[in-house]
């Protein structure tokens, strides 16, 4: 396939593929799908291996959030059956990211629900910071606190936090069906703060909302430009009593596609697998690790996710290996500038050279916060799909009821 053969060289000398080629990967039939993937499992592999990083997500504070995001099961006026609590104490937090880390998972994403942190909130998260890397000296700690004021992006970097995210989630011309009480450029702020401060910038997205192609196309042209080293995408949990809650849109194809895209335009980004893949992907997952490099270990935000043995078992069996806590990421170009692409002449920013750099209530790359045509490019023969939305399958979306938040033990 010549798109195919065009995407690989491209994605291997980090030049960015044409907004139609990008198009014509999501535009391809399921009777491609393993081509694709091949495909891009050659980047996948040029850039990072067959290396697979592990993070473990830590709720400090759950629910009850003013924000009015449909995707998310903490949302103002949600229905959803979700634990309800307020701060963990430092020691608390430790404890559970402690249990993520004897897992295997290099980094800890401390995530809050909320429009943002106040000062004080910030006080806390810096403590818990400290207590998690008094106790373990190499992990990544992520914090994923909502949107950023001045100043606070530094005070998080002086605490020990290693990165920040915050997730565009969808195209600009779309975010304002999704959220009405911020808006997409106050997303953007956030992530250029962090940048800014030092902090390693995390940001992705969600697909399943309802979303075209080129509202995809265009979130994933936004975030590289935006320049992150960590690229998460969730596929949508529809969470009954959530206006999303109808949203049954992905199939395992389809979520295949779209973690190929997402590799193409950013080749040697670090692409997170995040909420969702257990539901749409389901028995495919250990295919998507041809695409992506890293996933989450255990349970989400709200939402429980396949064991934490099973996810170790699925790693080795698929034939790749778990990240050591002394390897390094990404690739030697974008790690000796901080991750960001700095003045590297073929960095991430340039258009004309490379590659780009989670959710619930944005929550640290866990949305779970909660054919050829005659494609220009050199699309793949074969008439364009008629996508088919994917049966709907309530039974595995599982609310969470371990760790964090209770007093039984969490799945890692």
């Amino acid at each position: 396939m010549d798109l195919l053969n065009t995407l690989v060289d491209k994605g291997l000398r980090r030049e960015l593929p044409t907004r139609d080629e990008a198009l014509a990967v999501l535009a391809t039939s399921d009777d491609d799908v393993l081509d694709v993937v091949a495909a891009a499992g050659k980047v996948r592999r040029h850039w990072f291996g067959r290396r697979v990083k592990l993070n473990y997500l830590v709720n400090l504070k759950s629910g009850l959030c003013p924000e009015d995001c449909s995707y998310c099961s903490q949302r103002l006026g949600s229905k959803a059956d979700i634990l309800k609590y307020t701060w963990l104490k430092p020691d608390q937090a430790s404890q559970a990211a402690a249990a993520g880390l004897a897992g295997g998972a290099k980094r800890v994403c401390l995530v809050a629900s909320g429009r943002g942190p106040t000062d004080r909130d910030v006080d806390r998260v810096s403590d818990t910071i400290k207590a998690i890397k008094d106790q373990h000296e190499n992990v990544e700690v992520c914090a994923c606190l909502g949107l950023l004021s001045d100043g606070q992006a530094e005070r998080l970097r002086a605490a020990g936090a290693d990165a920040y995210n915050h997730n565009l989630n969808t195209s600009e011309a779309t975010y304002g069906d999704i959220t009405t009480t911020h808006t997409y450029a106050d997303r953007v702020d956030t992530v250029q703060k962090a940048h800014a401060a030092g902090l390693s910038a995390c940001s992705g997205l969600i697909a399943g909302m309802g979303e075209s192609d080129e509202d995809l196309v265009d979130v994933v042209y936004a975030l590289r430009d935006l320049d992150p080293d960590s690229v998460p995408v969730n596929f949508l949990i529809p969470f009954e009593g959530t206006p999303l809650a109808q949203e049954w849109n992905l199939t395992p194809q389809r979520c295949l596609r779209i973690l190929a895209m997402v590799r193409f335009v950013c080749p040697d980004a670090e692409v997170r697998i995040a909420g969702g893949r257990e539901v749409h992907l389901r028995t495919m997952q250990p295919l998507a690790l041809h695409l992506a490099n890293s996933i989450f270990l255990g349970d989400y935000l709200t939402s429980e996710g396949q064991a934490g043995k099973a996810d170790l078992e699925m790693i080795a069996d698929a034939g790749f290996e778990v990240e050591g806590a002394g390897e390094v990421t990404l690739p030697e170009h974008r790690a000796a500038t901080g991750g960001g692409c700095g003045a590297d002449a073929a960095g991430c920013g340039s258009h004309a050279e490379s590659g780009c750099g989670s959710h619930e209530a944005g929550g640290c790359g866990s949305h779970e916060a909660g054919g050829c045509g005659s494609h220009a490019g050199g699309g793949v023969c074969g008439s364009a799909p008629v996508e088919v939305p994917a049966e709907a399958r309530t039974d595995l979306v599982a609310v969470r009821r371990r760790g964090a938040g209770t007093d039984l033990a969490p799945n890692a």
